[in-house]
């Protein structure tokens, strides 16, 4: 026989440990504690409560905002998207490499300017300057949700070139473990001077690891042929 009272009783239960859940996974000291001294402690230092959010509210961050019938759009019902079926001409011109590919624009998902994403994760393009990453770097990232991370590089930390560093649990939510989320990798791009005078260059080189010598006679050297470098686009 069915309990309204049993029933309420039990939501009101669910929502309650959700609410603690999600308190413990958007704060770092109490994320601490829960992995090193377990749910008992974690517990005894949030009394029991549910840390002052309302379990209805968090409820529905989860699972989205709720659009009222009068306001649905009669052609996607409320889901924002228009599933539509497209044919699309190809146009192979000659001497097209295997594997080339074929861009239609306007064709896609919308995609981010600045996240990409990769399964559970999210991967963002940051540029440091020469300074930064010899010196220390520090920066805010404003997440898909709008929040602000405040990102910064450890106490003689140096960042090299084309160099991944992760944030954990800043990723997209995992599939049916919405408590759990991906990975937020930062990929760094280091933008180094054109040119620098003797002055600067030398005090570099007091302090930066020696130049590799190279002992070569003036013998040695006539047999070599000079060459010079240039600048060059490989893209294009």
């Amino acid at each position: 026989m069915f309990n309204p009272v049993a029933g309420n009783h039990r939501h009101a239960i669910f929502f309650k440990e959700l609410a603690q859940a999600y308190e413990v996974l958007n704060n770092p000291e109490k994320r601490e504690i829960y992995d090193q001294y377990g749910e008992d402690a974690l517990k005894e230092g949030m009394g029991g409560g549910d840390g002052g959010h309302d379990p209805f509210d968090i409820f529905q961050s989860f699972f989205g905002e709720t659009i009222n019938d009068k306001d649905r759009c009669t052609r996607c019902k409320g889901e924002k998207v228009v599933q539509e079926k497209k044919v699309l001409e190809v146009h192979v011109e000659k001497g097209m490499q295997n594997g080339q590919k074929i861009t239609f624009l306007g064709e896609a998902d919308e995609v981010h300017p600045k996240f990409k994403r990769k399964g559970d994760d999210l991967f963002v393009e940051h540029t440091l300057s020469l300074t930064e990453a010899l010196c220390g770097f520090q920066f805010v990232l404003t997440h898909l949700d709008n929040r602000q991370l405040f990102i910064k590089s450890q106490p003689g930390e140096v960042v090299k070139p084309d160099q991944f560093k992760a944030i954990n649990d800043e990723g997209m939510p995992m599939y049916q473990r919405p408590f759990m989320k991906g990975k937020l990798y930062i990929h760094f791009t280091v933008a180094f001077p054109d040119s620098l005078s003797p002055e600067p260059c030398k005090a570099l080189e007091a302090v930066l690891p020696p130049k590799l010598s190279m002992e070569m006679t003036d013998i040695e050297l006539d047999e070599c042929e000079e060459t010079k470098l240039h600048d060059v686009n490989i893209e294009e």
